[in-house]
């Protein structure tokens, strides 16, 4: 298959790529920038130069491909105050694939994610995000209207990827919580701390991706979570060993002051299951897990990302 990917020198993306390429596919990879572009070209991909505002150009190289994999999301300006702006230009890219892909069977293939979607019960692949109009739920109504691309005969498929998807290199939340517990010199977790994040090994994800374009029927929701659901409280006591800081609990109340924008992520509960889309698929996680990968040691490196 001749597979164009958005995002595909991100921290999934870049996964995503030599997975593809190596089960024998061809991707096309978009690049906003040149040092992106040289990315992409040293993993073997082809590279078309632009971002996924540019919807002639995701219209006319979608319609050149036997399939889409749309990973790109702005998280610059998302966590950054505009989350609203990230999920529109986001919803106008899946109208173009989708306007682009209707009557083809094609896939087409995108990420989302399982935070929020059943507070403190777990969550399954049959569980729907609620709409509320908030800014944040208008990435979840993009998910639904993907799905609803399946009645326009597109092979539409949501991946729903655990809160913190991890590895050797990780810029993304563990990352953001190591450099906080740097920072403040104390490995903190809200609360009694039993609060659960669902988590998955980068390259499982990536292979899951794989799988997902090749095989998912149509209107799949598939979940990119590898263990249903990690206490904080263990992943700061395993912070609290990296760093040879204390590990303490954060009440409510103050979290906002300690962790900033991570307190309301890190006050989640929000365990998940992947059993149907295991079965389904035949996919099976054999990577570190998230204490394993902490253990590991490079997320408390100086220089590491979030340091």
């Amino acid at each position: 298959m001749r597979i164009f990917v958005t995002g595909a020198s991100g921290w999934i993306g870049s996964a995503v790529v030599p997975e593809l390429i190596d089960a024998g596919h061809t991707v096309v990879g978009l690049a906003r920038s040149e040092a992106s572009a040289s990315a992409l070209t040293a993993a073997g991909a082809e590279v078309v130069r632009g971002t996924v505002d540019d919807l002639d150009l995701l219209r006319e190289t979608a319609a050149a491909s036997d399939g889409v994999i749309h990973l790109a999301f702005k998280h610059d300006i998302a966590f950054t105050g505009d989350f609203k702006g990230a999920a529109e230009a986001d919803r106008k890219a899946v109208d173009t694939f989708g306007d682009v892909l209707a009557g083809t069977d094609r896939p087409l293939v995108i990420a989302s994610g399982v935070a929020g979607l059943a507070p403190g019960r777990v969550s399954t692949e049959q569980t729907m995000p609620e709409v509320d109009g908030s800014p944040v739920s208008e990435r979840a109504a993009t998910s639904l209207a993907t799905l609803a691309l399946a009645e326009r005969g597109v092979r539409s498929v949501v991946v729903r990827l655990a809160p913190t998807v991890h590895g050797d290199g990780d810029n993304g939340f563990i990352a953001s919580v190591v450099a906080v517990a740097r920072d403040k010199g104390v490995s903190g977790y809200i609360g009694d701390g039993t609060n659960r994040w669902p988590a998955v090994h980068r390259l499982d994800a990536a292979r899951l991706f794989r799988l997902a374009v090749e095989q998912a029927p149509a209107g799949s929701v598939l979940h990119g979570t590898a263990e249903e659901g990690v206490e904080l409280r263990e992943v700061a006591k395993v912070i609290g060993e990296g760093l040879d800081v204390p590990v303490e609990s954060i009440a409510p109340e103050s979290a906002p002051a300690h962790f900033t924008w991570l307190a309301a992520f890190l006050a989640m509960d929000a365990p998940t299951s992947s059993t149907h889309t295991q079965h389904l698929l035949n996919w099976t996680p054999t990577h570190p897990t998230l204490l394993e990968d902490l253990g590991k040691g490079y997320y408390f490196a100086p220089g590491a990302t979030g340091a």
